[in-house]
């Protein structure tokens, strides 16, 4: 028998056998029923000993005269010799009435399935909590794990006796057989074929042999009469972070999660999945420590045409899965693009202007959480009987576990923004020029750090004629992370050209740029740029009037 019980239910691993029983004599003699079950709080991870035994049983067992104390198996095991014992035998009979644990071959037949529920209740856990004085939370908090044994209650020469399957076997020994000559169907079959485990624990072997068949003392020591009931801390469930999302059209960019909930290592990670248009981005090894938490995210490019991608994802960890939902709105920046401007285009009423500012974000950090395996090697005694005396076959294991390092990744961004009068303009003299003309811009980006971005992808435009709002002009790559003016309509040589009103007055000439669309896991970023170019006089100052001949 071996159990995992998840504080309030349990994944029962239990086995039993049995068979027909021989009848008694008047000195010695087997109820049917009269059975029970010894159960004792031991070391999740070493088996140690850590509550004193007690003894379930349905029956009022006050005439037990001779029995060997509250010790256990693993105790036994370890070395402890059988010690007699005369006094009084304390028993408890348990609210909830105990499933028969010892089939008679008969009328009485062990139900495994009603043996695993009972010891995975809640309420039989809390109660076997307060009868060993160990808080159920703590009990069941993973530190801890039940140790089970079948108990017989029979009139052995004449002496009403109580014994586990391991101290018949102990007891046969010390008796030269007595005991299998006497009660061999139940002492060394349906006893200690009560329960058995169905895979190793605690260095105790799975039984694979005979579920019919009487044992021998020895096999009886090392492998049956017992259960192990396993606790572990309910798993949290996994929780996903998520805001929405503004994206330009036609953009390389990231989406990112923040997944949170208990612990994920690389024996549990955490899968992500994002369904995007279509198409599904799956990150899958995600793994953080209990109390933290990870960004998770995804590339993809936004589509040309404006509109409301919704965007799913989905967080799978162990047994849990969480679902959240993200709005990514898809604009189009290209739809204002200035005016023609005109010969006697006029503005009397022009007053200067501060230039605005929108969010800047300059540079963006974040971590990844790695998992690596710290080893802790112990030695695990494995004690058999063999030749009359104990002898160790243990073995080194590994009792290691996941430890958790953080890595940090960054990326900044240094942006430049030169403006200069048009390549086609006559008369500039550096970046001295006449209104009415055009200028040329470029945004140039560089990056430092170790972390993945996209290049700086859109810069907006802004020009003080326009007071900072109403159009602007959307920059576009001319090559990698240099963006410049799209291509003027309105220009003769379809330069990358902006014009200057004809009306401008002398002074300075401000353009305002908003460089953004550099994307990374941490979010976009961003700058606020700003150059300039002098006016000074009007394209008509370069016109000459000459009568004609």
């Amino acid at each position: 028998m071996q159990t995992t019980a998840f504080a309030s239910t349990g994944d029962p691993n239990i086995d039993n056998g049995g068979g027909d029983l021989q009848n008694g004599t008047s000195q010695n003699f087997w109820h049917p029923g009269d059975d029970g079950v010894r159960i004792t709080v031991v070391d999740s991870e070493t088996g140690a000993v850590k509550s004193t035994s007690i003894d379930y049983t349905n029956k009022k067992e006050s005439d037990i005269r001779f029995h060997f104390g509250k010790v256990c198996k693993s105790e036994y095991v370890s070395g402890r010799t059988l010690s007699p014992s005369t006094s009084a035998y304390n028993y408890i009979n348990p609210i909830e009435f105990m499933p028969t644990i010892i089939s008679d071959g008969d009328n009485l037949v062990a139900d495994i399935d009603k043996i695993r529920d009972y010891f995975t209740d809640e309420q039989v856990v809390k109660r076997i909590a307060e009868h060993t004085e160990i808080p159920f939370n703590e009990l069941t908090n993973g530190d801890y794990k039940l140790m089970l044994e079948p108990v017989m209650y029979i009139t052995y020469n004449g002496v009403k006796t109580a014994m586990t399957a391991t101290e018949a076997a102990l007891y046969n020994l010390k008796t030269g057989g007595d005991l299998l000559r006497k009660f061999a169907p139940l002492s060394h079959k349906n006893l200690p074929l009560a329960m058995f485990l169905e895979k190793d624990d605690l260095g105790y072997k799975a039984w694979t042999g005979s579920t019919t068949s009487r044992a021998t003392d020895s096999d009886i020591i090392q492998y049956l009469g017992i259960g192990i009931v396993s606790f572990k801390e309910k798993e949290e469930d996994v929780e996903i972070k998520t805001s929405d999302y503004d994206y330009r059209t036609d953009t390389d960019v990231y989406t990112s999660v923040t997944v949170t909930g208990g612990e994920h290592n690389p024996d549990n990670p955490v899968t992500v999945k994002f369904y995007i248009k279509n198409k599904v981005y799956t990150v899958g090894n995600v793994v953080f420590p209990k109390g933290d938490s990870q960004l998770v995210w995804c590339k993809w490019h936004t589509p040309n045409t404006e509109q409301t991608v919704n965007i799913k994802v989905t967080a799978t960890g162990g047994a849990s899965v969480s679902n959240a939902n993200i709005s990514a709105k898809i604009v189009n920046l290209d739809e204002n693009p200035p005016p023609d401007p005109q010969a006697d285009d006029r503005n009397d009423s022009f007053r200067a202007v501060s230039v605005p500012s929108n969010p800047q974000k300059t540079s963006a950090s974040w971590s990844v959480w790695e998992a690596y395996w710290k080893s802790d090697w112990e030695w695990k005694a494995d004690w058999k009987w063999e030749n009359n005396k104990w002898t160790d076959h243990g073995k080194w294991a590994d009792n290691g576990d996941w430890e958790f390092q953080s890595k940090s990744y960054s990326v900044s961004l240094n942006a430049n923004m030169d403006i200069s009068p048009d390549t086609k303009n006559p008369t500039a003299a550096g970046n001295v020029m006449k209104s009415g003309y055009g200028i040329n811009e470029k945004i140039t980006a560089s990056f430092s750090g170790n972390g993945e971005h996209t290049a700086l992808q859109n810069a907006i435009s802004y020009f003080p004629e326009f007071y900072y709002k109403t159009y602007w002009r959307l920059l576009e790559s001319t090559s990698a992370n240099v963006l410049e003016f799209r291509k003027n309509k309105y220009s003769t040589y379809n330069n990358r050209t902006h014009f200057s009103p004809v009306w401008y007055p002398d002074g300075n000439y401000k353009v305002y740029t908003w460089a953004i669309d550099c994307w990374t896991p941490a979010g976009m970023l961003s700058a606020n740029l700003t150059d300039s170019v002098t006016i000074r006089g009007n394209v008509y100052d370069d016109w000459h009037i000459a009568p004609a001949n």
